[in-house]
């Protein structure tokens, strides 16, 4: 069943954006989706989660297409979309330029051979598709106002307005070339001064490729990692250091289904990945960005923390449906914000110690007293609260538990905490600062934890550790027992348990997070939710992880280029797959997955078994 904006998949869009706000284009010339401010802000082109009446931009040739072709320019995320009719070829340009001032979109229209008829199509809906601007001409294009947002258009062409959109009709020859700009402001602001489009595509692509040349990965499938890094640096937000986990909100895991999340924002539990997948290809800065904006999240009381943060650390995302649009292919209800940040997760505690593990082995831990002290109380408060059951790593609606993967977590934050507090560095504000007795109860905590989750976390019934305490079920978070040291790679349990998962959790090689069916009496699941959801694609990036780790490397490998194959024609990824009808599920294009390759890609690299996920557990890969 087609998508009611375009016809299009999830598949079928790329991305573009300034390190601030994103955009999708389509296959045919849309852009369905664009929230100019910042990739957690109002989107005002919202057709991908509704019709083209929500807001999209359209340039494509009006006589049928009959083949299309579209790339990045090699290094950067400049799209270049090609479209041949019977008449001729034409390129669309399509691009926004990082860390702008003004957030625009840039679309150079280029004759590559023959004439080819163009159609422009713009509707402009504020607020998610909720808010029609005013519209006044300005000679050169339109300025549209609705509420405190405004967009300026600068049009090469004569415009024309009809139905409360925006129309324009032109020839492009071969050699010629149109280019228009949309340009977002706050509509208290002046309207900017459009700029020209030849000039900002030279500096976008100087600055893309300048960015690019800074990796140091020359391990195998370069160009996917560095692909890969580039839609990381895009969901990256200049100003603050966050990532946030997906483009877009409301992507279902199941086409028709409930399971639709807003994922525009930045999770605790991403911090280690993101922080290995950085460091381990030479951009350190963004690594000590995203953990300096770590940081800066959780200060305050630890009793406070949250899981996931608006992309400049905000604490309130209160969940809202948007009953007015009817969702992708009728999957509703499109939700923003996101309740799952009021929750209790027990790992995150667990990644942000492992983060400031990471972070510190690359010579960035804290130097001062407020490092320190955020230390301290995390430690202090899980203390107090391992022992209690949570929501888990999948962010359950369904009631707490005592989710063995969470438990594996608590005991890493107690872990890396030892670590940390007994290493010999010298200048480092943690050693003295913390008192020889507190060290020996997390030393403690940590033993009691670990043979907690060997007694009750391990059904011998099952033959393997499964998803909670006193469960038959698998879930697909245990892979990480292995990567993040809990067990080593040639303890039988952990080999059973991995095992099992392939066995159990894998559909078509692709691994699922966890059993959803059969429901309950009540029609849900585990979660707390009606059954149905796609394959999940980091925890099979795990599974690749797990057998390189236990010295499985061609197992990994094959794995890994199944995973290759999932992606688009422009390389991205999306959250989860479909394994029946072979398309992508879930938010796109999704932070973790992109991560997963990075990282999974340097963990099969690493012929000394030191890749990112080795060198996470503190172990060596077996010969």
């Amino acid at each position: 069943m087609p998508s009611p904006a375009s016809g299009s998949l999830i598949e079928d869009h790329a991305l573009i954006g300034d390190t601030r706000g994103v955009a999708l284009v389509d296959r045919t010339g849309s852009i369905d989706w664009w929230c100019p401010a910042r990739i957690d802000a109002p989107a005002c082109f919202a057709a991908l989660l509704g019709t083209p009446d929500h807001g999209h931009w359209r340039l494509a040739p009006t006589e049928p297409v009959l083949h299309v072709e579209r790339r990045y320019e090699p290094d950067t995320l400049v799209l270049e979309t090609v479209m041949t009719t019977a008449s001729g070829t034409v390129a669309v340009i399509d691009f926004m330029t990082p860390e702008h001032a003004d957030p625009t979109i840039h679309r150079r229209v280029e004759g590559r051979d023959g004439s080819v008829r163009m159609e422009m199509e713009l509707v402009v809906r504020f607020d998610y598709g909720s808010v029609t601007p005013w519209v006044r001409a300005t000679g050169d294009g339109l300025l549209m106002v609705g509420g405190s947002e405004a967009l300026r258009l600068n049009s090469p062409v004569p415009l024309h307005g009809r139905d409360m959109r925006t129309y324009a009709d032109f020839s492009v020859d071969r050699g010629e070339h149109r280019s228009f700009s949309l340009a977002w402001h706050p509509s208290v602001d002046p309207a900017p001064l459009p700029l020209d489009t030849a000039a900002a595509l030279h500096g976008t692509r100087g600055w893309w490729r300048a960015w690019v040349s800074r990796c140091t990965y020359t391990g195998p499938w370069r160009e996917d990692v560095i692909r890969s890094l580039i839609t990381l640096k895009a969901l990256t937000n200049s100003r603050t250091g966050a990532v946030a986990a997906a483009a877009t909100t409301s992507l279902p895991e199941w086409i028709g289904g409930v399971r639709n999340w807003d994922y525009r924002y930045s999770w605790l539990r991403d911090a280690t990945f993101t922080l290995q997948a950085f460091l381990v290809t030479g951009f350190h800065d963004e690594a000590a960005a995203w953990s300096r904006w770590l940081r800066r999240a959780v200060a305050g009381s630890p009793g406070d923390f949250q899981i996931l943060y608006g992309v400049g650390g905000e604490r309130r995302l209160p969940e809202l449906v948007l009953d007015w649009l009817p969702g992708y292919e009728g999957s509703a209800p499109v939700r923003i914000g996101n309740a799952a940040s009021g929750q209790f997760q027990l790992d995150v505690f667990g990644e942000v110690m492992d983060a400031a593990a990471t972070a510190r082995r690359a010579g960035m831990q804290p130097r001062d007293a407020a490092g320190v002290d955020i230390f301290r109380a995390l430690m202090a408060h899980l203390e107090a609260v391992w022992q209690e059951p949570d929501e888990g790593i999948w962010e359950v609606r369904g009631p707490r538990r005592h989710f063995t993967h969470s438990k594996v977590m608590a005991w890493v934050a107690f872990d890396r905490a030892v670590r940390m507090a007994t290493s010999v560095r010298a200048g480092d504000p943690i050693i003295g600062s913390v008192d020889e007795q507190r060290v020996a109860r997390w030393a403690e905590l940590r033993d009691e934890v670990h043979a907690q989750v060997c007694e009750r976390g391990w059904n011998d019934d099952v033959g393997a550790f499964t998803q909670f305490y006193g469960s038959d079920r698998l879930d697909a978070s245990l892979l990480m027992m292995m990567a993040v040291g809990f067990l080593p790679p040639d303890d039988h349990r952990m080999v059973a348990t991995i095992e099992a998962i392939r066995e159990r959790l894998s559909t078509d090689g692709f691994v699922r997070r966890y059993e959803t069916e059969p429901p309950g009496p009540d029609g849900t699941t585990v979660d707390g939710l009606p059954p149905g959801e796609g394959a999940f694609l980091l925890t099979t990036f795990w599974l690749a992880d797990a057998l390189a780790m236990m010295g499985r490397v061609d197992e990994a490998t094959e794995v890994f280029e199944r995973l290759r194959g999932l992606r688009n024609d422009v390389g991205l990824l999306s959250e989860e797959w479909d394994p029946a009808a072979g398309r992508m599920l879930g938010n796109f294009p999704q932070a973790f997955s992109h991560v997963g390759l990075v990282n999974t890609a340097a963990n099969i690299a690493a012929a000394d078994g030191r890749g990112p996920g080795m060198s996470r557990a503190g172990v060596d890969r077996p010969a």
